[in-house]
């Protein structure tokens, strides 16, 4: 431990800057596992339970997304459901809106982890210019360096080397977290699109063309003389 907090010293004043950048970085690392963790481990049973239950009772399948509206699926499941008697395209509408509001919470912290990308190899490259000023500052050409000088120019090549490194390592490293969340939310994306046109035909198929044909039916069993004539007015 005390090595590695001398080799940061070592680094200069930009260190500081980058070690910042890291500790927000691995926290967002931190709390995106944490969320795909809950997501991905229990999803497939909400969503399974939900389709089961709205192919005969809709209040009940209302419910169960209800319960699960802490997380991403059930907030989107639960947006149709809760509109009463709604159209196919209301039905979908919701969703869709659902939807696009959960991707974008999906996406949190992505922005932030797009500027670490780019801004942490600039910092070590100013850490490798300022140490490489320092090196030529502590160099006397032409003229005998002593030990001092030496271990002076030393120290800024070691500064300019650490800061190199360590722009390049928290770079990477948000990079990796950067990728996986991506590839994480683009499987969401089918998913819940999957998903939703389940449920929009389970909607249509169970619930919305049943009543609209039994709408039809007490239409056309309407007795004969509730009909208008139009002889009587002639």
């Amino acid at each position: 431990m005390t090595h590695i907090y001398d080799l940061f010293l070592k680094g200069g004043p930009v260190m500081w800057p980058l070690l910042a950048l890291s500790v927000f970085t691995i926290t967002i690392a931190l709390e995106r596992t944490w969320f795909w963790i809950r997501l991905l481990s229990q999803e497939n049973r909400i969503v399974h339970d939900v389709l089961e239950t709205a192919r005969y009772d809709l209040i009940e399948a209302q419910r169960i997304a209800q319960h699960a509206r802490f997380l991403p699926i059930g907030r989107f499941l639960l947006a149709p459901l809760q509109l009463k008697k709604p159209s196919p395209e209301t039905f979908r509408l919701a969703m869709e809106a659902r939807g696009d509001r959960e991707f974008i919470q999906m996406r949190k912290g992505d922005k932030f982890l797009e500027t670490v990308i780019a801004v942490a190899p600039l910092l070590g490259l100013l850490g490798t210019v300022t140490g490489l000023i320092t090196t030529f500052n502590n160099l006397k050409i032409g003229e005998g360096a002593n030990l001092a000088e030496t271990s002076q120019a030393a120290a800024g090549i070691s500064e300019a080397l650490i800061t190199t490194a360590a722009g390049m390592i928290v770079a990477i490293l948000a990079l990796l977290i950067y990728r996986v969340s991506v590839t994480l939310q683009s499987g969401q994306v089918e998913y819940f699109t999957e998903v939703g046109t389940d449920l929009e035909l389970i909607y249509r198929q169970f619930w919305y063309e049943p009543e609209l044909e039994e709408k039809q039916k007490l239409f056309t069993a309407l007795p004969a003389e509730n009909t208008v004539n139009i002889d009587n007015y002639q």
